[in-house]
């Protein structure tokens, strides 16, 4: 009996304890975490959650983008209906967006884990092959448009040292595969950067448990180091996605994402600040690239936490 009151008294005098160290924040210190969580996050609501919330609404309405809300007209889906129906750059733009993720997907991404292979095992003159890789990636897209446009041009470099005269983006049918080489050589770079990263945090102990057993170098990499990688795979299918669906400076530079270089975020831009202003078909692009966009991840990220569970 002696012990178990005493048991209880000690409980009854932690408590007042516990609550006391919880309430050690003075109220200056409240208001500190108070601003940096929720300065943010207002921040966060305002610039992203409601444009993003308004675009959709937006893609419910018939507006030409002059005058208040007294002259949208709500029309439900058929700006959909049209899109799908009448819109003739609508099949050809997602089809190049699903061309340009499966470049990224079967051909950069795998590239850029390659070179971060090699580049982990320490050669000679890494440090200026990871560089020289990744400095493409200082660049933005628009400035890489800019740069790739005066090397292909009709008057460009490349003619101009072949001494021919192809026109590199006059072909509506291989325009297309023309920018997917230069954004590619622009992806791999920030796809080996983040492998290296990656796999200069795998713990060595399992390279040494691997060499122990027999495992060859290759067999190593794909059945030890690739799946303590997971973290770096989900990062990669997610940007992957959003840089692929969201394609829009390279493209627009180069001819404004015409003559068979037609992108949904082209399309987008030229329904609400082009010529036509059709401020609903331009919400519903974006709403249906917003979608594209967040559907594979939501789904991927949703198996990962499924067997983490």
């Amino acid at each position: 009996m002696n012990s178990q009151s005493s048991t209880t008294a000690a409980v009854q005098e932690s408590s007042p304890r516990r609550r006391r160290r919880g309430n050690n924040f003075s109220g200056k210190d409240r208001a500190v975490i108070g601003g940096l969580v929720g300065g943010p996050t207002a921040l966060h609501i305002l610039f992203v959650w409601l444009p993003a919330i308004a675009t959709i609404l937006l893609s419910f309405v018939e507006w030409d983008g002059i005058g208040g809300i007294s002259n949208m007209h709500w029309v439900g889906f058929k700006n959909y209906t049209q899109i799908f129906t009448l819109y003739s750059d609508f099949g050809p733009a997602l089809r190049n967006n699903i061309l340009w993720l499966l470049e990224f997907a079967i051909i950069a991404t795998p590239l850029g884990v390659i070179l971060a292979y090699y580049i982990d095992k320490e050669l000679k003159g890494s440090k200026f092959y990871q560089t020289s890789f990744y400095l493409p990636m200082v660049l933005s897209l628009a400035v890489t448009g800019i740069v790739w446009d005066y090397i292909f041009r009709v008057n460009g470099f490349v003619n101009s040292v072949s001494g021919h005269e192809t026109s590199w983006f006059g072909d509506p049918h291989k325009n297309i595969w023309v920018v997917l080489g230069i954004a590619s050589w622009r992806h791999i770079g920030y796809i080996m950067l983040l492998y290296l990263a990656g796999m200069k945090s795998v713990d060595p102990s399992l390279r040494e448990a691997a060499a122990i057993d027999g495992a060859t170098e290759w067999g190593t990499f794909r059945k030890v180091i690739f799946p303590s990688l997971r973290p770096v795979n989900v990062i990669v299918i997610v940007i992957t996605v959003i840089e692929s669906l969201r394609a829009f400076d390279l493209v627009y530079v180069i001819n404004r994402g015409k003559n068979g270089l037609q992108l949904l975020a082209v399309a987008v831009y030229e329904n609400i600040l082009g010529e036509s202003a059709r401020i609903g078909w331009g919400a519903a692009l974006a709403t249906i690239l917003f979608l594209l966009c967040i559907g594979p991840i939501i789904l991927y990220l949703y198996q990962n936490f499924k067997q983490d569970a």
